[in-house]
């Protein structure tokens, strides 16, 4: 090693299938790291199509446009070496894998060898998995090369180690959830204890439909100590240098390791990078939502106008006879508090028109329901009329704990582009509006206080068809996340009769949540990629002995 190696690993935001706009941004990431002195700039896995691309893999026309932008990329970066990831086809087999650039030619190309295929990846649909160990010698030092779920197997590692590797270089892009950031220093600990050699970890950062990737790239020494560590949710160009010490190479960073972060700070965090990069990678002019004056619709505006600037968020507060004035003044409120576009629509008249039209059909029937979910459905119809003229995506307000029972209407308020509280259990709900006005005092404090309630029908409350969030949530989690029975559930202090109610509910609302818009995954088990059950089935647990 004739001098320190110098390293910037590359925190980037790619959208997926933009293969010319991720080609240019790897571009000017590698001449930025250049011209800062590094002598290698590393990017996340499947930089070039973005992450994940699911069956964009299986057009041809993906392929020649990655191999003409990596023609490109070869001919625009000189004077460094560059870590890149792209899909490799070889034949009838593709690879997810990453090569190593330096003046256009490859120095050297390694394929993933282990391939997630649970929770949200499925990456044996569309890639053949590597089997072998890849080491470069970039000045005097040995790099060994690894892909994401690569170094969550210790085994490839000792791999690596065994091949000639000093330090390994993991490229990833590994999605969000509650609580990640520890279980990836943890996984990547058990690699760097089973290798016995320092590992830099770079990751992804952005949002792709239902995921949010984090970032939080960094880099531990072969004692597990943290090196460097780049922020969360946010770009960023990590550098680290790489000596040679009494006991081997060591890495060290310019980055301090990060605080660690409230809860409720780093969630709120994931969905406004969310809400940020679904709104805008799918080119709408904004959003808007309907403000109801309730908790889900105030967290929700809270969090777009923090996403997307208040010129680019509208509000629209739709009341009918049975919608209280303190609704309307707490949603005109934190309106003015967030100084986004407002406007008051109320829906008596379309109201009543159905009610009109409908008459013949419902005389003598229970209409009950029905009138109440045609107050939701025509509000429904009122956002999406202002999102076709205004080019703004609807979002929908309810959260985990409504999605999960039904307790939304078909067409109504579940009518939008995107669900940002999709997996946020109403309890969160509450702890992140306290959270955002601790901040700044955005939210009226009545909007938080007052008992919960769709004002369908006269002093309605959600307490009059649901178990209180305080009893409904933990079952939720229970059942959804741990996928724990009735009984099990049951054992733990829950009333039999509850949990078995709330199964029910759940698994007869299947069909809704098929239907439904998608939104920030936050959670270990959200509901979409995460949670696959089929809408029709008899299946039933409620009676097991």
């Amino acid at each position: 090693m004739s001098s320190e190696l110098r390293l910037a690993l590359a925190q980037a935001n790619f959208c997926v299938g933009d293969i010319a706009g991720n080609r240019d941004i790897i571009i000017d990431l590698a001449l930025r790291a250049r011209d800062a002195g590094a002598d290698v700039v590393v990017m996340p896995e499947l930089a070039i199509t973005g992450y994940p691309p699911e069956d964009l893999l299986f057009r041809p026309g993906l392929h020649a446009r990655v191999k003409a932008a990596l023609d490109l990329i070869a001919a625009r970066v000189t004077g460094i070496h560059l870590v890149l990831g792209y899909p490799e086809p070889d034949g009838e087999r593709l690879y997810n894998s990453c090569m190593v650039l330096h003046d256009g030619q490859v120095l050297a190309n390694y394929r993933k060898q282990h391939l997630p295929n649970y929770a949200v990846f499925d990456e044996k649909r569309y890639f053949a998995p590597g089997d072998c160990a890849v080491v470069v010698e970039i000045k005097g030092v040995r790099m060994g090369l690894s892909i994401c779920e690569d170094i969550w197997t210790p085994a490839t590692a000792a791999q690596a180690r065994a091949a000639g590797a000093e330090f390994i270089c993991n490229i990833n892009a590994s999605p969000y959830h509650l609580r990640k950031a520890p279980e990836r220093l943890a996984a990547v600990r058990a690699a760097v204890a089973a290798g016995g050699i320092p590992v830099a970890y770079v990751n992804t950062v952005g949002g792709q439909d239902e995921l949010v990737f984090d970032g939080g790239s960094f880099a531990l020494n072969a004692d597990g100590s943290l090196a460097a560590q780049a922020p969360a949710f946010v770009e960023d160009l990590l550098p680290l240098r790489v000596e040679r010490g009494a006991h081997g190479v060591e890495l060290h960073g310019s980055h301090p390791e990060a605080e660690s972060s409230e809860e409720e700070a780093e969630v709120y965090d994931a969905l406004v990078l969310g809400i940020r990069d679904y709104i805008t990678k799918n080119r709408f002019q904004g959003c808007v939502l309907g403000l109801s004056g309730g908790i889900d619709s105030a967290l929700t505006l809270a969090l777009a106008v923090d996403a997307l600037g208040a010129e680019r968020v509208m509000a629209v507060s739709m009341p009918s006879r049975y919608t209280a004035d303190m609704s309307i003044d707490d949603a005109r409120e934190q309106a003015i508090n967030m100084g986004c576009e407002f406007h008051v629509v109320p829906i008596e008249q379309p109201v009543g028109a159905f009610a009109e039209v409908l008459a013949p059909i419902l005389s003598g029937r229970d209409s009950g329901v029905a009138a109440e979910n045609i107050q939701a459905r025509a509000r429904g119809v009122i956002l999406m009329a202002v999102s076709n003229a205004s080019g703004r995506m609807v979002l929908t307000t309810g959260n985990k704990s409504e999605m999960a029972v039904g307790y939304a209407t078909l067409y109504g308020d579940m009518a939008g582009g995107f669900a940002p509280l999709k997996d946020i259990p109403k309890l969160l709900v509450y702890r992140l509006c306290n959270w955002r006005n601790a901040q700044s005092a955005v939210i009226p404090a009545r909007v938080i206080e007052r008992p919960p309630s769709a004002e369908l029908r006269p002093d309605q409350k959600d307490s009059d068809s649901l178990p209180p969030y305080e009893v409904l949530d933990p079952i939720l989690e229970r059942y959804i996340e741990l996928d724990q029975t009735p009984h099990q559930i049951a054992a733990q202090g829950f009333d039999l009769a509850t949990v078995k109610r709330v199964a029910a509910m759940v698994d007869r609302n299947e069909y809704k949540r098929r239907q439904a818009a998608p939104g920030v995954r936050i959670s270990r088990r959200a509901f979409g990629r995460d949670r696959r059950f089929p809408i029709t089935s008899r299946y039933n647990e409620q009676d097991e002995p």
